[in-house]
């Protein structure tokens, strides 16, 4: 334990950090902002929203380190770090916002509300920063609706795919967009380019989990089995568990992590000359838990595995591996 906060006189409710920086932010259930060096006892600056924060999100631009905090009434605000000066706020939805995602170089963020009549937006950073060079906020909607997740095309800073699940039939849908500035006159706007889309209806198990490698590969999971996709629906590879039931999935440019309702990991790692994956090593769960155990969620860099585990009604804990990497 290198530091710990003082105790807070609230709960908090949503934690996001900046590792580069040291910097943590954290949300109370009063919607107080408050950004940590985690070495000092206090905290460096403090904000508060009016209405409850519903998502929390700490980036590095080109022009800054910002935090993107959303409240319940569909406002985005923008502040700057380390002050937590507020730099832009815009109403983006007239009701919460569900998902926010910046894309790999921080030039675009996606905001969406699982609504039938309300679409995604993409907004370009540059707008939302620089208020004095842009008149307006530039942003564009994308033609898909009740949006589950999204996931920006690693090292393809342009490229987005959406996913949304329709009931009671089951029918998952992909769509990718490319994203493109446009100048008409004086004015610059922003136009999602629709580039592939497909649906799949006969596989058992509902499609909670996916990701999307840099080469145009979708994966995803159902209860028992892993799938991989091109982004025009061409079914890639196939990974069947049968009795075995997979919780969730972690997808960065390197690898592919498989977490199971027991605790176990399979890692994946991407082929470099074709659209598949390749299995590792299994890592077994050999630690002791009572059966309420949940694995909330697992991380990864290039050289290591994190975990964060809740027992029961304990405190959470940490899990850490270091990956073997071979030349």
């Amino acid at each position: 334990m290198t530091w710990v906060s003082p105790v807070q006189p609230t709960t908090i409710k949503l934690l996001n950090t900046l590792p580069e920086m040291h910097i943590a932010v954290t949300v109370d259930i009063h919607s107080t902002i408050k950004l940590w060096d985690c070495n000092s006892s206090d905290a460096l600056a403090t904000n508060n929203l009016f209405f409850p924060c519903q998502t929390l999100k700490s980036v590095f631009t080109k022009d800054a380190a910002i935090v993107l905090v959303s409240d319940t009434l569909g406002n985005l605000y923008i502040f700057r770090i380390p002050d937590l000066h507020l730099i832009s706020t815009i109403n983006v939805f007239p009701y919460g916002i569900n998902e926010l995602y910046c894309s790999p170089q921080k030039k675009w963020v996606f905001l969406s509300r699982k609504h039938p009549h309300i679409l995604p937006k993409v907004f370009y950073m540059n707008s939302l920063l620089r208020r004095s060079e842009f008149s307006a906020p530039v942003s564009t909607v994308l033609n898909f609706s009740l949006c589950d997740k999204a996931f920006w095309t690693p090292r393809k800073e342009d490229r987005i795919t959406l996913m949304s699940i329709s009931a009671p039939y089951k029918v998952t849908k992909f769509v990718t967009f490319d994203m493109k500035l446009e100048e008409i006159g004086n004015q610059i706007i922003v136009t999602g380019y629709l580039i592939a889309s497909f649906s799949l209806t006969d596989y058992e198990g509902r499609l909670e989990c996916f990701g999307v490698s840099d080469k145009d590969v979708i994966v995803c999971s159902t209860g028992s089995s892993l799938l991989l996709f091109s982004i025009y629906g061409v079914c890639l590879q196939t990974f069947d568990y049968c009795s075995e039931e997979i919780l969730r999935l972690w997808v960065d440019p390197f690898h592919v992590i498989v977490t199971f309702i027991d605790g176990s990991l399979d890692v994946y790692a991407w082929e470099e000359r074709c659209q598949q994956l390749s299995k590792c090593y299994r890592l077994q769960n050999r630690r002791r838990l009572p059966r309420q155990s949940c694995f909330e969620k697992t991380l990864c860099d290039e050289v290591s595995i994190i975990r964060m585990v809740r027992n029961g009604r304990n405190p959470c804990y940490l899990m850490t591996y270091t990956l073997n990497i071979h030349s």
